[in-house]
């Protein structure tokens, strides 16, 4: 087994905490740049109400503005659902609409059901999609660019490969985050500590959230409040920075 990979506790435990802790935590590592490794504000979550996913991208690019040579929009269904064993479970389904701006729909209520039962966690496309209140109803999150009633020519020219959405470049069986405030991928070499220190970061939040819910609240308490809080944090740093690997060099592409 890769090392690298998350167990099922593992990915579910990650699951239970927001997108934006995620990407708090792993600023701690200080693997990246602080405005690099998420997707901008063109991604949204259709249905914002849904928990987190976590999962592996399945990639696919899709364009819908002229007929294929050949197939339909179901052609190459099976070959993306055979590519999911490819990845680690669960995957999520990520897609780069070639057109711009986006033809058509780049997914609806078949696709979604299928990509769902075959393990799927979620879909991610840079185009739009359709079929929302159907996709709704099976609690299949999806995120989207915006919504498109049809969906012309649809057709995918690429199997997992790199894709471009959301900003960002998305590999096959990257690990991803996703909720309601937007996309994150996570570095495999950090993902097993995220979780655990996602955990102690909601203790040092506390802190000040807590005070803020007392009866008398003062700008001194609230200042204390907010020290003590850095302090928290810094020190979770601290016990990060003491488990990397002595003479590794950072990445920072």
């Amino acid at each position: 087994m890769n090392e690298s990979l998350l167990t099922k506790e593992e990915l579910c435990l990650l699951g239970k905490y927001d997108t934006p802790t995620v990407c708090n935590v792993i600023e701690l590592f200080d693997i990246r740049p602080r405005n690099s490794g998420y997707m901008d504000r063109r991604i949204k979550a259709c249905f914002p109400d849904l928990p987190p996913i976590v999962g592996y991208a399945a990639t696919a690019t899709f364009r819908a503005s002229a007929p294929p040579t050949s197939g339909d929009a179901y052609a190459t269904l099976d070959r993306q659902i055979a590519a999911f064993e490819e990845i680690a479970s669960p995957p999520i389904v990520v897609f780069e609409d070639l057109d711009d701006p986006p033809a058509a729909a780049t997914f609806g209520e078949i696709m979604c059901t299928s990509y769902q039962k075959f393990g799927a966690a979620g879909l991610i496309t840079s185009g739009a999609g359709r079929d929302l209140d159907q996709v709704y109803a099976l609690t299949f999150p999806v995120f989207t660019s915006g919504a498109i009633c049809a969906h012309g020519y649809c057709q995918f020219p690429s199997l997992q490969v790199p894709v471009c959405v959301g900003g960002i470049t998305v590999n096959p069986g990257d690990l991803l985050h996703a909720d309601r405030n937007g996309v994150t991928t996570i570095p495999a070499e950090i993902a097993s500590e995220i979780a655990p220190a996602c955990a102690e970061f909601f203790r040092a939040e506390a802190v000040i959230l807590d005070y803020l819910q007392s009866e008398q609240v003062t700008l001194k308490g609230l200042t204390q409040a907010c020290a003590e809080c850095d302090r928290m944090i810094e020190k979770l740093k601290d016990q990060i920075v003491s488990r990397q690997p002595r003479g590794g060099k950072q990445d920072k592409s």
